[in-house]
Order: C-alpha cells, then sequence, then structure tokens
C-alpha cells in the first residue's frame, strides 16, 4: 500500500466521528492499489467539520460578456450553497440540491446512480471522504428548458483539498442541460480539487453537460465522469480548459441500451507551465449507438498536454457508429503534447474511425494574413481561435457559445479568460 493511500486512512480515522463507520469503502480503498501523484503526502487542509468559510462568491464575478439566463448553484470548496431563488426557478420534477440533503431526506434517489463506473483508488477516496456534494435529478417526462448552473469556488484562509462529488439522473424522456465552471477565487493559495460526477441516463432521457475551467497556476484539479447511457438516450458533453494548473479530467460512459448516443468534445487553451489532460473512454454494449470524439489543444509556453481516447465495441454492438478526432497546434517549441487514441472492435457491421495529429501554425496562412498588413501577433491569435472554433460550435446552449467564443479571444489576446458574469452575481445572492 502506497504512504499516500496510509495518510488518507489516518484522515478517515481522525473524521470518523463526524462521518460514521464506512468499513467497505475503507477496504475498497485499502485494496484498490496506488494514487495519483497530486494525491502524495501534502500540507492540503481538508474541512472535514463542515464549517462555513467566509466567501464572497460574488467576488468571482464580473466580466463583460453577457449574461447567462440559468438557474444557478454553488459549491463553495465543498460545501453546497443555493442562490437563495434557486427553488424558484425549477420546474416541478426537477430538485438541484445538497447531496448531503438529499441522502437525508430522499436516500432511495442515491440508489439510482450509486453502483457503476471506474473502480480505482481516486473513486474510492472519493466514496471515503466525501461530506456533500450536488444532486440533479428529473422525474421521467419533464423537459427543464431553463439551463441550470453549477459554479465550483476554491477560496480558503489556509491551502486546502475539497473533495467533491455530483450526481446527475434523469428519468425516462426527460431532457436537462447544466453547466459546470470551475473558478479559483484565491490565486496565492494552494487548492486541490477531488471530483467524481456519476450520471445516469434512463431510456429517452437527453441531457447537454457542459465543463468550464478557468482556475490558477497552484490548482490541481482531478475530475472523473462516470456516464451510463439507456436506449435511445443521448449525452452531449463538451469541456474547455480556458486557464489551469495542473488539470486532469476523465470521461467514462458506457452506452449500454439500443440506439443511444454519446458526443465528447473538448478543449485546452494551455501556456506557461500548465499541465492538461484529457482522457476518455466510450464503451459500447447495445447495437445502433453512435459516438463521437472531437478534442482539440492548443500547447504554449512550457506547457505539457494528453489526450488518450479509447472507444471499445463489444460483440453485441452491432452496426455501432464510433469515431474519435483529436487535433493539436503547438504554438511554441517548448510545448509538448502526447496524444494515443485507440480503437477496440469485437464484431462486424460498424463504422468506426480514430486518429490524432499535432502540427504547428499554418506558416503559409500566417504568411497570407501578413502580406495583408495584419500584424504577426494578431494573425496568430485568429489563427488559434478560428482552431477551436468547432468545439465551442458543438456547445448547445446559445449564450454559452457566444461566452466561449468572447472568453477564447480574450484569453488569445493575453486579457485573461475572465469567465465572470454568472448568475450567481446577481441580486438574488447565495446561501454561504
Amino acid at each position: 500500500m502506497s504512504v499516500s493511500v496510509d495518510q488518507y486512512i489516518e484522515l478517515y480515522g481522525a473524521m470518523s466521528e463526524q462521518t460514521g463507520s464506512r468499513l467497505a469503502e475503507l477496504e475498497a480503498l485499502r485494496c484498490a492499489g496506488g494514487l495519483d501523484d497530486a494525491f502524495a503526502p501534502t500540507d492540503y487542509g481538508v474541512n472535514a467539520q463542515r464549517l462555513l468559510l467566509n466567501v464572497d462568491v460574488a467576488r468571482s464575478f464580473g466580466c463583460d460578456v453577457p449574461a447567462i439566463s440559468a438557474a444557478p448553484a454553488a459549491v463553495v470548496n465543498d460545501i453546497f450553497a443555493a442562490s437563495k431563488r434557486l427553488a424558484e426557478r425549477l420546474p416541478a420534477g426537477v430538485a438541484f440540491m445538497s447531496l448531503r440533503q438529499a441522502a437525508a431526506e430522499h436516500p432511495e434517489w442515491l440508489a439510482e446512480v450509486a453502483a457503476g463506473g471506474i473502480d480505482d483508488a481516486e473513486t474510492r477516496l472519493n466514496d471515503l471522504l466525501w461530506t456533500d456534494g450536488v444532486l440533479l435529478r428529473v422525474e421521467p417526462g419533464v423537459v427543464c428548458e431553463k439551463p441550470l448552473q453549477l459554479v465550483n469556488v476554491f477560496s480558503a484562509p489556509v491551502d486546502l483539498m475539497a473533495v467533491r462529488r455530483l450526481v446527475i439522473s434523469l428519468g425516462r424522456g426527460a431532457e436537462a442541460k447544466l453547466l459546470v465552471c470551475d473558478h479559483t477565487q484565491d490565486s496565492e493559495r494552494r487548492y486541490l480539487s477531488a471530483e467524481l460526477i456519476r450520471v445516469n441516463l434512463a431510456d429517452g432521457a437527453n441531457l447537454s453537460l457542459d465543463f468550464m475551467e478557468e482556475s490558477s497556476a497552484l490548482t490541481t484539479r482531478r475530475s472523473t465522469l462516470n456516464a451510463s447511457l439507456g436506449a435511445d438516450s443521448t449525452l452531449r458533453c463538451t469541456a474547455a480548459t480556458l486557464s489551469c494548473g495542473d488539470t486532469r479530467m476523465r470521461i467514462n460512459v458506457d452506452i449500454n441500451g439500443r440506439g443511444a448516443q454519446a458526443e465528447v468534445n473538448g478543449m485546452v487553451i494551455a501556456d506557461a507551465q500548465q499541465h492538461a489532460a484529457f482522457s476518455t473512454s466510450i464503451l459500447h454494449h447495445a447495437e445502433n449507438t453512435s459516438s463521437s470524439q472531437l478534442f482539440k489543444y492548443v500547447a504554449d509556453g512550457q506547457s505539457r498536454c494528453s489526450f488518450t481516447g479509447r472507444i471499445v465495441v463489444d460483440e453485441a454492438a452491432r452496426f455501432t457508429d464510433a469515431h474519435q478526432t483529436n487535433r493539436n497546434m503547438l504554438a511554441s517549441a517548448s510545448a509538448t503534447m502526447h496524444a494515443e487514441p485507440t480503437l477496440e472492435i469485437y464484431c462486424d457491421e460498424v463504422q468506426c474511425s480514430h486518429g490524432a495529429a499535432t502540427g504547428q501554425l499554418d506558416s503559409n496562412a500566417l504568411f497570407y494574413m501578413r502580406q495583408r498588413g495584419i500584424p504577426e501577433e494578431v494573425a496568430r491569435r485568429m489563427l488559434m481561435e478560428a482552431f477551436v472554433g468547432d468545439v465551442i460550435d458543438s456547445v448547445h446552449i446559445p449564450s454559452l457559445r457566444e461566452r466561449l467564443h468572447h472568453l477564447v479571444e480574450r484569453r488569445f489576446s493575453g486579457l485573461g479568460a475572465t469567465c465572470a458574469d454568472c448568475s450567481l452575481n446577481q441580486t438574488d445572492g447565495c446561501n454561504v
């Protein structure tokens, strides 16, 4: 057993009076093996007693992008904080609430998504240490027209690790859109986010799930999304990393029902010493299913980036249509990119493809633009913005697409992608 696992078992022992006994999770963590280096012994604090820190959530926001009309909530470090008018903005049949509260009032809801997913040390650590999180639950047949927004905020007087959990469950024929934003308010502190997201889509359900990260150089983020798709359900997921410290997101999708579809896209803009990685695993278990993946990276400075993509088509998954594309641009000679696409097919009668390519800015296009009077820095920025444009256009919330185009333009202009106009900065405030 690694030393990093030992320290968390000791931490659990110190927390046990607050958390209760979870012997099964403890034993599973002992057997799960080593943790990522980010979880090695550190001096991160853990908010085991769930103290409400004095945090001004609205201070994280305030840029000039048109506001997204969404029903907002927040996770401040690791504690759920709803806007005061959140309940009024939700239609009947939609629950968007504290996971801790849901576990106490509706334990049967959590059973719907408790099983499945990747069984590894980070997942087991989350099982052991989480004390709160967020539940989004939509009853069968309910269509949630207004997008929902969840803002993860880091702000604390000490270096902090936050164990976060998001559970999403859509009933048969239900529909919802959720935007998850990650922000670091205090760039002088070191933060570690250990996040587990579980998604369960019943037959015919439709979920648009978008992630946007704008965190600091001292923030480490480890996020795992495990999704299960029923028959004729659809998952559309886009993840955008605009700035980060050391971030890694794993996206695992089990396509279990006939006719289900998954669209998983992502983009990264990295520079300086930033490290950004995406890992995807799309498993086709049923007939007539489809999946598409498009990931694009722009790596500048001395940044280190990676993409690992995997498609598996089971013997029973005939007539599968699955495609994966990874394109990367190295904007400096010292940036690095590692790409590893894989495709495993165990049946006939499928249409599948995968591929990756890494290159530099198009010198011919750059020369052409400079010949027409466009300064080199402006031309470089325009080419990089155009490169990631199709990923942004895959977002299914129109106002978010507009916002992302604006933020990417600011990012490449050196102004910073200050994503800060969230609905939490409205007059309704937040219960923090």
